[in-house]
This record gives C-alpha cells, structure tokens and sequence, in this order.
C-alpha cells in the first residue's frame, strides 16, 4: 500500500494509474476507521482496479473547535486496516497542505446546506463541499463511495459533482449496522455500554416503526414527527430532529409524495447520532 503525504506525491502516483487506463476509485474519510469505513472500501474495490483512501481531519466542517480537537486520531491502526483491505493508495495531507496561507476559496451548494444538518450545524457543508472539490481535483478518480448513512451529504455530494461538472460517479453504499442495528460511527465511541447496546438502537427501531405505520397509510407527517420525538426523548434522547422528506430532494413531504426518507439526529449523552432510512409507497 503506498501513501502519498502531499499533493505532489499524490499527483505522481494518479498520474501512472491514468497511463495504465486503470479505472480509480477514492473513498474520502476523516479516519478513526471502523466497519462502516471499510465497507465503502469493499464496494470500491468491487468496481474499479485501483482504490485510493484519504484520511484528514478536515477542520473547516466541524462547527465546534472542541469537536475539532477531541476527534480521534487513530493514524497507525486506520493504516493497518486499510492495509489489510488491499487499498492502494492512502493520501495523508496535513491542514497547512490543504488550506495554505491565504487560501480563501469556499465552495457553497444553497438549498440543501441550510436545512437539517445544515441548521443544526451553520458552515459544516460549506466545509463538506469545499474538501471534497479540492480532494476531486487532486485525485481525478473515476467513481467516488459515500455511505448512505450521510443521506443529506451524499445528495450534497451528488448535486456538488452535477453542478462543478467534475465527471465523477458517485456511489452510494448502504448503512452499515452494529448487530443492535444502531449506525456504525465514530461517534458511538462517545457512547457507554448501556447507551450503545441498549439505548441507541432504539433510534432504528423508531425509525422502523415509523415505517410500518406510513406503509400502512398513516399520511399525518407532522404528527407523526412529534410522536416520535416525543418517544425518542422519553428514552434518553435529546432528539434535534425528526423528519419525513421527499427522498428526490430533502423537500418536506405531504401526503401525494411517493418515495420519502426518514432522517433523524438525536444526543445521546456526549454522541450526536444521525441516521435515516428511506421508504416507497
């Protein structure tokens, strides 16, 4: 597995990938990679020759300069993993290397940065959709995986890639589950034993339940919504949202709307859990 420490080592090494017409894909990551991680390099292996990971802690998405600096650094074991997944190429910038002195671009997607996550969180997309673009450009990959888990990023990412006309597919792969069915994050290391096995995986079950109840015709989203936070609170949550979206575009659902999204966010303890599941009617 080779590792590519800046721009210009990275730029080399795409540059033969690209002589030899090897179709590439990139999995971009924050590291402190678990399963859910490794299952977006397993996909990306199954549809391309090469398969390039980036690990960086990208400080311009995260709100809050204490989330910044509490985020787990897992360097040495994130490289074994990835290592022991066949991944190619690993790209290892630092900030200064990605974000010079005086660099003041920012790439902006309106519409879909302000609502949900981007509500809760003021500038983390801006910080999402200016890293991905500039990883884009430095990597030139063929296909890019991003985890379904991320439901509002991945349309971001998608929009983003339509929009700059990078000429990039993007791949969505599914949630990838703990056994309780909670949603596989780096978060859930914030969690204690009882929340992750037994209070987190209700958030899945809410969400499941809620399901059955709109598959069996139950069309009154708002109340729906309220019921659920209500529960979910009930249970040792502290729940930002919970929402029923049309899937094509986050726009909120009424009761014509045939393929909706789940989305929910929710504190438990020192974790901000987010996960949605999708419905057709």
């Amino acid at each position: 597995m080779l590792q590519a420490n800046d721009k210009d080592e990275l730029r080399v090494v795409m540059r033969g990938y690209r002589a030899r017409n090897e179709r590439t894909a990139f999995v971009p990551t924050l590291g402190n990679l678990h399963d859910g991680h490794l299952s977006l390099v397993r996909k990306a292996k199954q549809i391309a020759d090469r398969v390039v990971v980036s690990i960086f802690i990208n400080p311009t998405q995260f709100d809050k300069a204490e989330d910044l600096a509490a985020y787990p650094r897992t360097l040495d074991s994130d490289l074994a993993l990835l290592k022991s997944e066949g991944v190619d190429l690993v790209f290892l910038p630092t900030a200064e290397e990605m974000y010079p002195v005086g660099s003041a671009a920012r790439v902006e997607v309106d519409g879909i940065s302000e609502i949900l996550e981007g509500d809760s969180r003021p500038g983390h997309f801006s910080g999402v959709a200016t890293i991905v673009a500039k990883l884009f450009n430095l990597v030139h990959p063929d296909v890019s995986v991003f985890g379904e888990k991320d439901f509002q990023q991945l349309m971001l990412i998608r929009r983003m890639e339509s929009d700059l006309d990078f000429g990039i597919e993007i791949i969505a792969a599914p949630t990838a589950r703990e056994e309780s069915g909670l949603a596989m994050s780096s978060r859930n290391n914030y969690l204690d034993t009882e929340q992750r096995n037994r209070i987190g995986p209700k958030l899945y079950q809410q969400m499941q339940e809620t399901r059955e109840k709109i598959i069996a015709g139950e069309r009154d989203y708002l109340a729906l919504q309220a019921e659920n936070i209500k529960v979910l609170n009930d249970q040792g949550f502290n729940t930002d949202y919970f929402e029923v979206r049309n899937a094509s575009d986050l726009s909120v659902a009424d009761a014509d709307s045939k393929k909706l999204v789940l989305l929910v966010s929710a504190w438990l303890g020192k974790a901000r859990l987010i996960d949605n599941i999708t419905i057709n009617i």
